[in-house]
């Protein structure tokens, strides 16, 4: 009798587990690994539960996955929304569901729909590579790697040709939508250098997009000739930078952001207030700053 009444102590105390979903737009991306690993941590530490999906970049699965995790009955849905204003149907049946969406690493087109969004100022990562372009380089030709369905992405291309805007010695020639994945950033490299084999400077919208590009451009022999600039500050990345073969990235805290989105999701289930923009700061990290300051692993 006495292991029945321990098993159904187990299963009451299982009924009282909450349950929260996580949908990424891929977990190909070693960021959103680690952003999924905080956000279960904290989640974990409360003796509740986390559900991730991974839609591996398709808006109409990742739709159907936030509908899925609505029915199962989770209390609070983290979203990176594959697709900025096309994931607006689902945010809306979430919505009429009573389930508060935090948005991660990225914003939605209507934010009525979220109750918080916890990004780095993408906008500001995109000025601060512009920005030492500026300072080291006299002139060249451009090429953007892209992925335009992320508004995040769109923020940091944006930061970066406002900030060159009004120094002609710097043209944008050619540019090239790679969803911010290394398999497809390759071959959109080397289709650039195809079209234009005088570029000299390469702006990637993440890491993996400008592992990608040094990968093409190691296939070309340019290597070591053409500037390349990314955004996350990928391990990986940053020991090309300290070899010489990439410039810089500007470096941002997925552990900082899962923490905050998993944070903020607590205060809603308790009914408190939460911040509805939280904007964490960016830093440039180049080859003199990673040889002499310790920046192993992620921030």
């Amino acid at each position: 009798m006495l292991h029945v009444s321990q098993g159904d102590l187990s299963a009451r105390q299982n009924e009282h587990r909450r349950k929260l979903g996580a949908v990424y737009m891929t977990l190909n991306n070693p960021f959103y690994e680690v952003v999924d690993e905080e956000i279960r941590t904290v989640v974990e530490n409360h003796g509740d539960v986390l559900i991730s999906r991974d839609p591996a970049l398709s808006v109409d699965r990742q739709r159907e996955e936030i509908r899925e995790l609505i029915a199962e009955g989770v209390e609070i849905i983290f979203i990176n929304p594959v697709d900025w204003k096309r994931i607006e149907p689902a945010l809306e049946d979430a919505y009429a569901a009573n389930v508060p969406v935090i948005a991660i690493d990225t914003s939605v087109q209507d934010e009525k729909y979220v109750a918080c969004t916890v990004m780095s100022d993408n906008y500001v990562a995109g000025v601060q590579c512009a920005q030492h372009l500026l300072a080291v380089s006299q002139g060249g030709q451009i090429g953007l790697l892209k992925h335009s369905q992320a508004h995040s992405s769109v923020d940091r291309i944006q930061g970066f040709k406002d900030t060159l805007a009004g120094h002609p010695e710097f043209q944008i020639v050619d540019e090239e939508e790679c969803l911010g994945q290394l398999e497809l950033a390759m071959p959109a490299m080397g289709r650039i250098l195809e079209r234009h084999p005088d570029v000299s400077i390469v702006m990637a919208l993440n890491d993996p997009a400008a592992m990608g590009a040094l990968a093409a451009l190691q296939s070309a022999g340019r290597l070591d000739t053409v500037m390349v600039y990314g955004v996350d500050g990928v391990p990986e990345t940053k020991e090309m930078i300290r070899q010489g073969h990439m410039t810089a990235t500007v470096g941002q805290s997925p552990r900082q952001i899962g923490r905050r989105a998993a944070e903020q999701a607590y205060r809603l289930l308790a009914g408190e207030e939460t911040e509805r923009v939280i904007q964490l700061t960016t830093q440039l990290l180049t080859r003199d700053r990673l040889l002499t300051e310790d920046k192993e692993g992620w921030n």
